[in-house]
């Protein structure tokens, strides 16, 4: 059974991305904003979501960036990248909680914009490659395509129903 995760990319005005630090008892590690795609939800609602509980801001999804896949001995995962825009930084950024974990077991405890040069000095990053290849892309302007698309299902109903 495969688990669906989204994390997102938020850059700023200034093109600095959105990076918060969570606590595990073996290392602090640095990320985009994400979380786990809940019953029902598709990832951009999720990534919204999750950035609203993590961070405070309101954002507009611009594109899916990658779909990641892992089988391992965790299982069968998959973790959707989006990037965003912030629709409004000064007044709303804060940092927030994780609502399915308990007042002492949060593990958000930072949250920072920050420009390629900071994310590249950073000591524990996930995914690794947020630390090159992400400005790559930005620097090459090839973050305009939107991979993303929605399956509509419509239920057409006999005239007998």
């Amino acid at each position: 059974m495969w688990k669906g995760g989204v994390r997102v990319i938020v850059l700023d005005e200034n093109n600095r991305i959105l990076m918060v630090k969570q606590h595990h008892p073996e290392r602090d590690v640095w990320m985009v904003p994400g979380g786990s795609i809940e019953e029902g939800e598709d990832s951009v609602s999720a990534g919204i979501r999750e950035v609203k509980e993590e961070t405070g801001l309101n954002i507009e999804m611009k594109g899916l960036l990658w779909h990641v896949e892992e089988v391992s001995e965790r299982g069968q995962r998959f973790v959707n990248f989006h990037l965003a825009k912030a629709s409004c930084i000064r007044d709303d950024l804060k940092l927030g909680t994780d609502p399915e974990l308990d007042a002492d077991e949060q593990v958000l405890r930072e949250i920072k914009f920050m420009r390629k040069e900071e994310v590249a000095a950073l000591g524990n990053i996930y995914p690794e490659w947020l630390r090159y290849e992400f400005w790559g892309m930005l620097d090459e302007g090839e973050l305009e395509y939107d991979a993303f698309r929605k399956r509509v299902q419509y239920i057409v109903k006999s005239k007998g129903e």
